[in-house]
């Protein structure tokens, strides 16, 4: 009936309304909310609410209503029946409007025989943790999550209104409590009843060494049972004993060193995750097992896939998790408090273990290629998770392989700034630990180095190689095989730097060096001949370079066998050095040849392939093909973002060389156009020092200059030589060539004595550095008669020898190698 007494419109019977949600969001404050705004209403004729923690709460419930309602015995055992009879709409009587609330139901068979008969006037609400398909189907799912960010602020503000922070620090405060609406009400009364600073709160929940039990309030506000801490225990274990028995808990406790907001599914079922539950399944048949480290074997009862996957089912059901299946990268999501009331119950020692797990299984689930950009930055999420609350237990024994895959992804990605800021950290960390003269700091130190170069710092790179060269051969050795790997890096480095020939030599002498200790068929032997033959085409003989690897190859095969990475490196190597030395149509046919094996070896999408991708583009554009190669580098960018994402360097290298190709094929206007934003990119993504943005600007002033307007070419190339001389010193052939450049177009603006003058000291310094049979030497001397014969003539006549060119695109080829891209890609392997 209405409130007055009038009629009621009699429907169908409305589901119950099931609210769920992890413990603390406040289910129960929602049910009271609405059960108290319908009462007050007068929407309500009865209203029955009952803790229904347990069957016999349930029925107490009941039998108490039973006797206030109809005059019942309470001591009548059918009381409770008598109840639910009564809710029941019959004919002919007046309709009632009621209301049950179960609160807090544990498990769905509680529930069994004891649901309020459905009524079109009745209303049965439940509020669980548990997700049960026996709770929910054909009932209305009311999930209920944290508040909002702005819901947060709200509350906290409110809630401590004598408090005169700033919004920043209450808006981090709610950040840190993961916006749970029980731990914003606990932390705003322990900052109530203590007058703490919004600060020192936060400070005391970031302490690792502090129990999150530690900062509860002494008095719970607002009827609260349980404080944080102890909120999910209870559901922990009741999940703990369903089956698969006793895997609940040990694989919540993994869960709760990684990223809260998601873990892949693959992390928690790996090898390493299920050797962990067999040694940790606790139940009354399952007793503890001795810990085991996996890879070293695990006991015959180990836990398959498939129970763990139960396992997580199970703490989905009981809302300790949030299990998405269909996004698998982020599968599993764990509340942070409840991961932090998890690790505040494991002693030391359990706490390193499960740890260290964590990082196994981590390292397990990592790809060696990652050509899943998404799952990649899912797995570095995690790792950083477990760093900010386990880092010093990733030292113990020794540097865990996992930070190492973390630097290297983050360069892989394409972030060298942010690799080097990694391991400049793990060289810190492994020196305080482990000591400076350790084979992993040492290690460490190597890859700092590495990524140091990448980021665009050639000579800070090989500064670093020089150092850790001489600690490599005082600690392990001339013939250790790590430092093998320092001398070639330095040679490497040296060689960007701008000094092939010192490269050329540093490498011949470890080539000799090689061959003594591992004689002349081992694969690292057989890659220093490789940087030998590559340098020697960087000095200037791109004939005698596609020798050498010519000769090369027929002995990796011999080796190595022609499918392996090796093998095919050299073929890409080879064909690139016979474009170089003149064979454009032979070297885009020998890429052709080889994009087919290399996908069928590699996959289409391994960064080798793309790389072959890029390189008979390249080719097919110098035999001739401008439109060709435009179109197919149009057709890679499109891969490459799909891959790598839209800021990786060689997304943005892409689109580079797709401009240039495009200008190549007539539309030189639109090539500096291009240019133009792909540099406001490349200043954003990787800074205005990068060796790829100051390619950039090298080829927006070319394409200017192109599309008309020489005085504009020649004042770009002039603020060029500028950041050159800067970054790379006076003699690095990049500089030179630069030089080359804004000397061409300031004859192009119409200062051809001036051009002239500027190639005569040009190629003084081109001999002295480059040697008198160099290319580039070879090429000044050509423009320097131009622009000599130019300024004694009245009209000058246009050489192609003497045509101001275009410096290639830099792109990351294959072998984390730093290479010019309108030139092919070549890699540097690794000893």
């Amino acid at each position: 009936m209405s409130a007055d007494g009038g009629a009621v419109l009699v429907t169908q019977p409305a589901p119950a309304g099931v609210v769920v949600g992890l413990g603390g969001v406040g289910k129960t404050q929602l049910a009271a909310h609405y059960a108290r705004t319908a009462w007050q209403a007068g929407n309500l004729d009865v209203l029955v609410w009952i803790t229904a923690t347990t069957p016999q709460s349930i029925i107490t419930g009941y039998t108490q209503a039973a006797a206030e309602l109809l005059g019942a015995d309470p001591a009548d055992p059918q009381a409770a029946t008598a109840f639910l009879a009564w809710l029941e709409p019959k004919a002919g009587q007046r309709p009632c409007r009621w209301l049950v609330v179960l609160d807090d139901v544990t498990d769905p068979a509680d529930l069994n025989g004891l649901w309020p008969p459905p009524s079109p006037t009745g209303r049965t609400l439940l509020t669980t943790r548990r997700q049960d398909a026996a709770l929910t189907t054909g009932r209305h799912r009311i999930p209920v999550g944290v508040f909002t960010p702005a819901e947060s602020l709200a509350y906290l503000t409110r809630a401590l209104p004598a408090h005169t922070e700033p919004d920043g620090q209450l808006t981090g405060l709610a950040h840190d409590l993961g916006h749970l609406p029980l731990a914003l009400s606990q932390a705003a009364a322990y900052l109530s009843d203590t007058s703490m600073p919004v600060t020192d709160y936060r400070q005391l929940l970031a302490d690792r060494t502090t129990a999150l039990r530690d900062a509860a309030p002494p008095a719970l506000p607002d009827g609260q049972a349980l404080a944080v801490a102890a909120t999910w225990s209870l559901s922990i274990e009741h999940a703990d004993r369903l089956p698969p028995v006793g895997l609940a808990r040990p694989l919540l406790q993994l869960a709760a060193f990684l990223d809260p907001n998601g873990v892949p599914d693959t992390v928690l079922t790996s090898t390493s995750a299920r050797a962990y539950l067999t040694c940790h399944r606790t139940s009354p048949d399952t007793p503890a097992r001795i810990p085991v480290s996996p890879g070293t074997g695990t006991s015959e009862q180990e836990v398959p896939g498939r129970d763990a996957r139960m396992a997580l089912s199970v703490l989905r059901r009981f809302s300790l998790i949030e299990h998405t299946a269909d996004t698998p990268h982020s599968a599993v999501r764990v509340h942070q408090l409840v991961q932090r009331s998890v690790r505040d119950t494991l002693t030391p020692d359990q706490r390193n273990q499960t740890a260290r797990t964590a990082a196994d299984a981590l390292t397990e689930a990592w790809p060696k290629i990652e050509s899943d950009t998404v799952l990649a930055q899912a797995l570095r999420a995690n790792t950083t998770a477990l760093t900010s609350c386990a880092e010093d237990t990733l030292y113990e024994p020794a540097t865990h392989a996992v930070l190492y895959r973390t630097g290297i992804s983050l360069g892989e990605a394409g972030q060298a700034a942010a690799a080097r800021d990694h391991f400049s950290h793990l060289v810190g960390a492994t020196t305080l630990r482990l000591g400076p003269d350790h084979p992993h700091t040492l290690a460490t130190r190597n890859n700092l180095a590495r990524w140091q170069g990448e980021a665009g710092d050639a000579a800070g790179a090989t500064t670093a190689y020089a150092d850790l060269l001489s600690d490599h051969i005082r600690v392990l050795g001339t013939d250790h095989p790590h430092t093998h790997i320092v001398r070639n890096n330095l040679a490497y480095w040296r060689g960007e730097m701008g000094d092939a020939a010192g490269a050329a030599a540093a490498t011949a002498d470890l080539q000799q060096h090689m061959v003594r200790v591992l004689g002349t068929n081992h694969p690292d032997t057989l890659s220093t001949r490789s940087n030998l033959a590559r340098w020697q085409g960087e000095m200037g003989d791109a004939a005698g370079a596609a020798a050498a690897f010519a000769v090369l190859l027929d002995d990796m095969v011999r080796v190595l066998g022609t499918d392996h990475p090796l093998t095919l490196n050299t073929r890409n190597q080879l064909a690139s050095w016979r474009g170089e030395a003149g064979d454009a149509a032979g070297a885009a046919a020998a890429y052709a040849d080889l994009l087919q094996d290399r996908r069928r070896v590699l996959g289409t999408e391994h960064p080798d392939t793309l790389t072959n991708r890029n390189n008979l583009a390249h080719y097919q554009g110098e035999s001739g093909d401008a439109a060709g190669a435009a179109a197919a580098f149009a057709d890679l960018l499109q891969d490459r973002r799909r891959v790598l994402g839209t800021e990786h360097p060689d997304t943005l290298t892409t689109r580079g060389n797709l401009a240039s190709w495009r200008g190549e094929a007539g539309d030189a206007a639109g090539a500096a156009a291009a240019f133009a934003v792909l540099l406001d990119d490349m200043v954003r993504v990787l800074g205005t020092d990068h060796p790829y943005t100051l390619t950039a600007k090298n080829n927006l002033a070319a394409w200017r200059g192109e599309a008309g307007d020489a005085a504009g070419a020649a004042a770009a190339f002039a603020d060029l030589l500028q950041d050159r001389r800067r970054v790379l010193g006076p003699d690095h052939p990049l500089t030179l060539t630069t030089r080359g450049n804004l000397a061409s177009w300031r004859g192009e603006a119409g200062d051809a004595a001036g051009a002239a003058a500027a190639y005569a000291h040009l190629l003084d310094d081109m001999v002295r550095v480059l040697g008198t049979d160099h290319p580039y030497t070879l090429t000044a001397k050509n423009n320097l008669a131009r622009w000599r014969a130019a300024a004694e003539a009245t009209t000058p006549e246009w050489s192609d020898k003497g045509r101001p060119g275009h410096e290639p695109d830099c792109e990351t080829g294959a072998g984390n190698t730093t290479l010019l891209s309108r030139k092919p890609e070549r890699a540097r392997e690794r000893t």
